[in-house]
């Protein structure tokens, strides 16, 4: 039989062991960040406690020459940047900089006879006001401090038929070069180093086998396949101000060498001359397509739709929306944009903004349905509906341009049209290129019995030029649901669309 008074000090002893535990958990030492300058690195010790990282105080005040005074009256610290004043409660996440307050995720903490603060402190306070630039860059564990270029860069690696594209995204744009050195490309750039921590891309094809950082600090390299011929590097502008280097791989050709046989000596007859090699590139006519934005519906915590294996309608409609910006390139050379190029969020009129901002002759907002039937499915077109708008989207639709008086004298006809009503007089040649897209889409996958429509989608409003929304398919249909993830099945869908465009621009409605 158990004596119970025995056991009381040993399961004070057990609980006083677990809390000790716990509260070493909630101390931890984390992977130090590099603090970056011109001339060196050095670490910068960093410490998770209470499920936040924390730079001590002192290692702060000491790389940035900071005063430190605690303020044990008024529960706060006071630190000096320069001219600047800093007052940090140790009570609340808030910290004050001449009176303006910043919020922090987290309180500074205190461990014996050092204070420790959250790592945002450093972007959220020291950097308003210090005078030497600051960057801190939590994905990469890097500090910048004072003049250097250290562009970020991240790779993507996709297939495009029989070529591959290799895609980087450089922030901020920064001037470089793409060279071949035997078996690989080097892209160097005019910088100090690289932030590389999104470097590596997850894909390899036949004709690139891997991407990774160079072995100088400022270079990049592409190992390739055995099988490249030749390669193309094109710049393009980004998204946030970024640039885009895409560098396209082209394969060898493995035609056979035919065997000649011998012929009798003709008789020489005049030789009519011989077409040119048609161009690479499909180039549109003057007046035709010059800029396309495409629109990848959702992103961001808005996943969109959900498929029963999960799914989710942002992923599809990104990926579908980077094949189809690379057949356009690819065939027609037109510019394209994405409203998004990852998994942010973007709001519907941020997207026809920035057509409208870039002048686009197209919009195509990509996006994948649900149904409360599972039965339900196919690809649907819409454009938009006026119903609601009444005699006010009649008369935008036929409105005049208004004459404005610019500098030095004269006119210029200025069109000003409400945002709710910009799609309003582009109906006909919207409706013109949904009914392409549906016949483009029939020849290739399944539709709905209501292919296309009409409906006041917020995302078509603002569009200042004609603008379609696209339901890719259902992902609450199982069966659709895996067509949407095969590759094959998202390149029919970006043919189609490019096949429609080829047709939208070659009737009445291909020019503005």
């Amino acid at each position: 039989m158990y004596n119970r008074c025995a056991l009381k000090p040993l399961v004070a002893a057990v609980a006083a062991t677990l809390c000790l535990a716990a509260a070493l958990l909630a101390q931890q030492s984390a992977l130090p960040y590099t603090v970056v300058t011109r001339d060196a690195r050095r670490p910068l010790a960093a410490r998770t406690m209470n499920g936040q990282e924390m730079f001590a105080l002192d290692d702060l005040a000491r790389l940035f020459n900071l005063s430190v005074r605690e303020d044990a009256a008024a529960g706060g610290l006071t630190i000096g940047a320069g001219n600047q004043t800093i007052l940090l409660s140790t009570q609340q996440p808030l910290a004050s900089i001449q009176g303006r307050m910043t919020s922090l995720p987290a309180a500074p903490a205190r461990d014996g006879r050092t204070w420790f603060v959250p790592v945002d402190f450093v972007s959220r306070v020291l950097a308003p006001v210090s005078p030497t630039k600051i960057d801190l860059r939590k994905p990469s564990r890097l500090l910048l401090v004072g003049d250097v270029r250290m562009p970020r860069v991240a790779a993507r690696v996709e297939s495009l038929g029989t070529q591959s594209r290799v895609t980087l995204d450089v922030a901020p744009p920064t001037p470089h070069t793409v060279t071949q050195d035997g078996g690989r490309l080097v892209v160097r750039f005019d910088a100090d180093a690289l932030d590389a921590a999104d470097l590596r891309a997850n894909t390899t094809t036949d004709l690139v086998q891997n991407v990774r950082p160079g072995e100088t600090p400022q270079t990049v390299v592409i190992d390739l396949g055995p099988r490249v011929a030749t390669f193309r590097a094109t710049d393009q502008p980004g998204a946030a101000g970024a640039t885009r280097i895409l560098i396209d791989l082209v394969p060898q050709t493995d035609a056979p060498t035919p065997t000649p046989t011998p012929t009798p000596t003709p008789t020489p007859v005049p030789v009519p001359p011989q077409p040119d090699t048609p161009p690479l590139l499909d180039i549109p006519p003057a007046g035709g397509l010059r800029t396309i934005v495409i629109d990848p519906g959702h992103g961001g915590e808005d996943i969109g739709a959900k498929g029963a294996q999960g799914t989710l309608e942002k992923t599809i409609t990104l990926s579908v929306a980077r094949r189809l910006k690379a057949a356009i390139e690819s065939r027609l050379g037109t510019r394209v944009l994405l409203t998004r190029d990852g998994d942010q969020a973007v709001g519907l009129d941020q997207r026809a903004a920035l057509a409208n901002n870039n002048k686009a002759d197209l919009f195509i907002s990509l996006h994948a349905n649900a149904s409360v039937r599972p039965s339900v499915g196919g690809a649907e077109v819409f454009y938009l509906g006026l119903e609601g708008y009444g005699e006010a989207a009649r008369l935008a639709a036929q409105a005049p341009r208004d004459a404005l008086p610019v500098l030095g004298g004269g006119t210029r006809d200025i069109e000003i049209i409400p945002w709710e009503l910009a799609q309003a007089r582009y109906i006909d040649q919207s409706g013109a290129f949904a009914r392409a897209i549906e016949g483009t889409l029939r020849e290739r996958v399944p539709m709905s019995a209501r292919a296309i429509q009409q409906a006041p989608f917020r995302v078509l409003v603002g569009a200042n030029m004609p603008a379609v929304l696209v339901e890719l398919g259902f992902l609450t249909n199982p069966q659709q649901e895996q067509r949407l993830l095969a590759d094959d099945h998202q390149n029919a869908l970006a043919q189609a669309l490019v096949e429609a465009i080829v047709r939208y621009r070659g009737g009445a409605g291909g020019t503005r």
